[in-house]
């Protein structure tokens, strides 16, 4: 599971610099997805070889005159509470204020990891006036500097400390977090699928408050089915419930192993519902789309076709994903969609014997091997599906700087057409051998 990083603090003291820092930190390894949250709000890094998401939250005010003031700071309470590890950002120049005492009271009252980052350290004569820090009560503060970057090593160190190593167990059920747009019919197509008889199902109580884990046990299938809040722009975001709602959701894809994504039929395809994609393929999770509302659409002979095309072009390159049309008013296709939830869910825990995966895999190289660049030739000596959570697999060649994408994508097709990888991305690896 990934481990939610929160950053709070008053108003203009460089969160947002931070956070800007911790995501780009490493560019080929972290993400920001625009739109999801807010802009710049929400983020991955890895440190250490710990990966974990940054919540960027807005500043903490009290006594101001912006119209936004009491909605920042239920923001900052709800990223707190949803957060495992908040860091709380201070300036050494303004030193302490009434702001940040108000926030120091409230995070000494958190059975969480607080770590203090007094900003804006980037010469020696300000370590000192860090001292006074020391008089909010939260003990050890780490004395950085976002813009240059000095400092925030050390902070990441002792951060990463604190997170949660990954962990697979085998025997955990299914997790499947239903997400999407607010309205597309995902908590209807909860109800459709439990029916009327509540004997089968179990509300786990307090888990969440907008995200519901539900344990679904019937014909054969057993997992936990999470119901999410919808998922808007950030211009729509305009009130702490919506804010709420967009945390419960990032956790809930974060933390499941398919997403099965509602788009509503009358309203297509639209960038929100992209957006949400990529939310879950970038966190490495399996993916099933479901078109709901399909009842509604006036068809022709070739509407079904046409409606997913033109899904499949918006999530390109990631073509290899269930789409199923389904009408939760009607039941129809609900049962299916959840046997090809189950389908995708055993394809990305799916482990290739590395015999096969050579056997198979090093003849089609052989047959169609990356194209020479300067003269020179890759040759793929060998190859491996990695020890991950995730299917990942690396090729041994002889230069592997050689091998460009267009080439990567023939290899990854070619694994999901020998090896059933439906609805479930997977990352592919080239290292000298």
């Amino acid at each position: 599971m990934s481990n939610i990083v929160a950053i709070v603090g008053r108003p203009n003291v460089g969160k947002s610099t931070l956070f800007n820092r911790l995501i780009q930190r490493r560019d080929a390894i972290v993400d920001s997805i625009s739109g999801v949250t807010r802009d710049r709000h929400y983020g991955k890094s890895d440190w250490n070889g710990k990966e974990f998401s940054v919540i960027d939250t807005g500043g903490y005010a009290i006594g101001s005159d912006d119209i936004f003031e009491e909605e920042i700071r239920k923001q900052v309470q709800l990223a707190i509470e949803e957060s495992d590890i908040i860091v709380f950002v201070v300036d050494v120049e303004e030193g302490i204020t009434p702001m940040d005492t108000e926030v120091a009271n409230i995070l000494r009252k958190v059975k969480k990891p607080v770590f203090m980052a007094v900003n804006k350290v980037d010469n020696s004569m300000r370590v000192n006036d860090a001292l006074e820090f020391y008089n909010l009560g939260l003990g050890e503060y780490f004395t950085i500097s976002s813009i240059n970057g000095s400092g925030t090593g050390e902070l990441l160190d002792a951060l990463t400390e604190k997170l949660e190593d990954e962990v697979n167990i085998e025997n955990e059920l299914p997790r499947f977090a239903v997400v999407g747009r607010p309205n597309a019919g995902k908590s209807s197509f909860i109800n459709a699928l439990i029916g009327e008889e509540r004997n089968i199902v179990t509300d786990i109580a307090g888990t969440t408050r907008d995200s519901i884990d539900t344990k679904y046990n019937r014909f054969g299938f057993e997992f936990n089915l999470i119901d999410t809040a919808g998922i808007r722009k950030k211009s729509k975001v305009k009130e702490d419930l919506e804010f709420y709602s967009v945390m419960r959701a990032v956790r809930a894809i974060e933390h499941c192993d398919v997403a099965i994504l509602v788009v509503d039929a009358t309203r297509g395809f639209e960038g929100q519902d992209e957006n949400i994609f990529w939310l879950a393929e970038k966190n490495k999770k399996g993916v099933i789309i479901l078109v709901n509302k399909w009842d509604l659409i006036e068809k022709e002979t070739n509407t079904m076709r046409d409606f997913e095309a033109k899904i499949r072009r918006e999530v390109a390159p990631f073509t290899d994903v269930p789409i199923l049309f389904i009408s939760t008013l009607t039941k129809q296709r609900i049962y299916k969609a959840i046997e090809t939830a189950v389908e995708v869910f055993k394809n990305r825990m799916k482990r290739i014997p590395t015999s096969k995966l050579n056997e198979t895999m090093l003849e089609i190289v052989k047959q169609n091997g990356p194209p020479a660049i300067k003269g020179k030739f890759v040759k793929i000596k060998y190859c491996m599906q990695l020890p991950t959570p995730t299917p990942q697999f690396v090729f041994f060649c002889n230069l592997p700087q050689y091998v460009k994408e267009p080439y990567k994508r023939y290899v990854e097709n070619k694994l999901r057409e020998n090896f059933d990888l439906h609805g479930v991305p997977i990352v592919i690896y080239f290292r000298q051998k």
